[in-house]
């Protein structure tokens, strides 16, 4: 029998990590126009938010007070730990059903596993996912497996929101308030993981963050009258912001003194942990970003860094914002104003150095 010191470290079995693991932007912004209208093309008047939005789910009215929203996320091992790894992703997964102001009902497991890997690792990969969901009153109640060379674990989750009262990427307004309520900097650490032998503290502060639900955050933002969100996750904060002020005809500006990050996050970043993912957000946003001159280079990496089970990125109304964050803080989370919605070029992105004194 295989002993746990003889089997391999879950991060060497597959060729990035987390969400660093999604297709380019720029290959889904190719893909998307070449389907066209095949993905979801049928008009239906109940299908509020379908393919063509490009929002974190998809969402199905059923009568005037209940909407389905559907979603699903599986991705590579982002930890060594079988257990984290299934936590981090069912957070991930979940967050989704959160960003559109939903609560999820019901999910299902999504898993791809190598034939010579113990079956029981795969178990615990599944108790972590199981445990997470539960957190999130959310049964995992069956789902698919197949033989694959590199591990894949996530969920297919159903939730409930009041179609009148959504989070979407559609609806932010000139003049709104960026608030963003995670820090940064999964991906450097991820990477780290991956490749070398990181601090210990900062990997155990990335998977606190991964593994923590935007449950409280979407209650929050609900509460006080938010209608555009998104999740941040493998596009990076930008990447995701980009996405937000496109699909709502504006611009935006962020200042990145403001962004938090994650301990340790600019160390590795430093030091070269960077992945591929990032650096495609890099390239595709250099056309959309505009970076102030003497903006450090850690920092620019980590506002493009690809994110897994990141925090919720929401636009809110100045007149608002003030009960936000104060609700937000009230649930124990810490949340950061990164910046502002804009009139301008649908999608552009000014980042500074600091905000004006």
């Amino acid at each position: 029998m295989t002993t746990a010191a003889e089997l391999p470290r879950l991060t060497t079995l597959s060729h990035g990590a987390g969400c660093a693991c999604k297709l380019p932007l720029a290959t889904l912004d190719r893909l998307m126009a070449s389907v066209g209208q095949g993905l979801g093309g049928a008009a239906d008047a109940n299908l509020l938010v379908g393919a063509a939005e490009g929002d974190d789910a998809a969402v199905l009215r059923l009568d005037d007070q209940r909407a389905l929203v559907l979603t699903t996320d599986f991705f590579t091992p982002i930890v060594d730990d079988a257990r984290d790894w299934g936590r981090i992703a069912a957070a991930n997964a979940l967050s989704d059903v959160y960003a559109m102001g939903g609560r999820p009902l019901i999910a299902l497991n999504l898993t791809a596993w190598p034939a010579d890997l113990p079956v029981e690792l795969l178990a615990e990969v599944l108790r972590g996912g199981a445990e997470v969901a539960a957190q999130a009153g959310c049964p995992v109640v069956g789902g698919h497996s197949i033989d694959d060379p590199e591990p894949k674990y996530g969920l297919a989750v159903v939730g409930l929101a009041d179609p009148d009262r959504l989070l979407t990427i559609a609806r932010a307004r000139a003049g709104d308030r960026l608030v963003l309520t995670k820090p940064l900097g999964t991906g450097v650490v991820a990477t780290a993981v991956k490749r070398g032998d990181p601090d210990p503290a900062a990997v155990a502060a990335a998977v606190a963050a991964m593994t923590t639900l935007n449950r409280d955050a979407a209650e929050a933002a609900l509460a006080a009258g938010v209608e555009a969100a998104t999740d941040v996750t493998g596009f990076g904060l930008l990447g995701h912001l980009h996405r937000m002020l496109r699909a709502s005809g504006v611009a935006g500006q962020v200042d990145a003194a403001r962004v938090p990050f994650l301990p340790g996050a600019a160390e590795l970043a430093g030091a070269g942990f960077v992945s591929g993912g990032t650096r495609n957000n890099q390239a595709y946003l250099r056309d959309h970003v505009e970076l102030e001159d003497g903006l450090p280079p850690v920092v620019a990496t980590l506002l493009h860094d690809a994110q897994t089970s990141g925090g919720l990125l929401l636009s809110v109304a100045p007149e608002r914002l003030g009960g936000l964050v104060g609700d937000l803080r009230d649930r124990g989370i810490e949340p950061a104003v990164v910046g502002r919605v804009l009139d301008g070029p649908a999608g552009r992105i000014g980042v500074r150095r600091l905000p004006p004194g």
